[in-house]
């Protein structure tokens, strides 16, 4: 029975004093190893050994990439607009040492010091550049929070504001604004539908007017060259009537009576105001005429066919 119990108590010495002796390091971490309460050395990932009762685990270091979120927080921009602001921290550790020994609480530390440059960068900007410029507040943001944490060892890798809320009065407020922007804009491309289509109907008058003067250009000229043809034409018939004249031929002289005769007589009859013609004279004066004119007719006829 004693030797059961000692058999026993060896056993249970052994476990313990491998368990002293062998670390299991899983991946992604490492251990830290103290030797007297002062750092010793660094177990990867992997078996470790170390010296029972004399070495002891100090920290154990989260290697990969980590998330923290960035608690919420009221900030008064440049134009005194007072948003809440809350973001999220992509950091990894490099250097379990420095990370283990060089700060105490380290994701504590990381996140009060992106709070207070969140802050700070906004602090520097209006609201409008605020809501506006997200990647250029996550820029500065990361260089200088990672420049910061360097000497802990840990690299931000990124820093992205999730949300920037004004207050509801100022979120109507630019609602507001907003829509006198829309309005405003619907007016002047209005206005400028208006200013164009005025345009293109003075185009289309000056257009019209310059077709019209053409017009009237070519029948002025057109009207001039048929008084200039019937003047000539004029001219040789009262030159063939005085040949005739002077030759001593009386139907000639008829002729040219006759004509001037209907041709004021046709000027008075078609008067706008005239609606009752009275003839001063008898109608067979004209006819005499007529028959003058045609007896002269006969006569150039018959001197042309012999």
């Amino acid at each position: 029975m004693g030797s059961e119990i000692f058999y026993g108590i060896l056993v249970v010495f052994g476990v313990v004093f491998l368990k002293s002796v062998f670390v299991m390091v899983p991946q992604g971490f490492e251990y830290t190893v103290e030797r007297f309460g002062q750092f010793r050395k660094t177990f990867t990932p992997g078996l470790g050994m170390k010296i029972p009762f004399v070495d002891r685990i100090g920290r154990k270091i989260n290697m990969m990439e980590q998330v923290a979120n960035v608690p919420s927080q009221e900030v008064i921009t440049k134009d005194n607009a007072v948003v809440t602001v809350d973001g999220v921290v992509f950091y990894q550790i490099l250097d379990a040492v420095k990370a283990a020994y060089e700060v105490n609480r380290l994701e504590y530390a990381i996140l009060n010091l992106t709070m207070t440059n969140i802050r700070t960068v906004l602090g520097a900007m209006d609201l409008d550049e605020s809501l506006s410029k997200r990647d250029e507040i996550n820029q500065r943001l990361l260089a200088v929070v990672d420049e910061a944490t360097s000497p802990w060892g840990v690299k931000v890798t990124r820093i992205e504001i999730k949300d920037i809320r004004p207050p509801h009065d100022l979120v109507s407020a630019m609602a507001r604004q907003m829509k006198a922007e829309r309005d405003k804009r619907a007016e002047i491309l209005e206005a400028e539908g208006h200013r164009q289509s005025e345009i293109l109907r003075a185009e289309g008058s000056k257009q019209s007017a310059i077709l019209e003067a053409e017009g009237l250009k070519e029948a002025a000229f057109r009207e001039a060259e048929a008084r200039e043809r019937q003047a000539e034409a004029e001219a040789k018939a009262t030159h063939m009537v005085s040949k005739a004249i002077a030759a001593g031929d009386v139907q000639a002289i008829n002729y040219f009576v006759a004509q001037k005769y209907l041709e004021a007589f046709g000027k008075f009859a078609d008067s706008e105001n005239q609606k009752t013609m009275i003839l001063p004279m008898e109608a067979t004066n004209i006819l005499g005429s007529l028959a003058g004119i045609t007896e002269l007719a006969k006569e150039v006829k018959g001197n042309k066919e012999s």
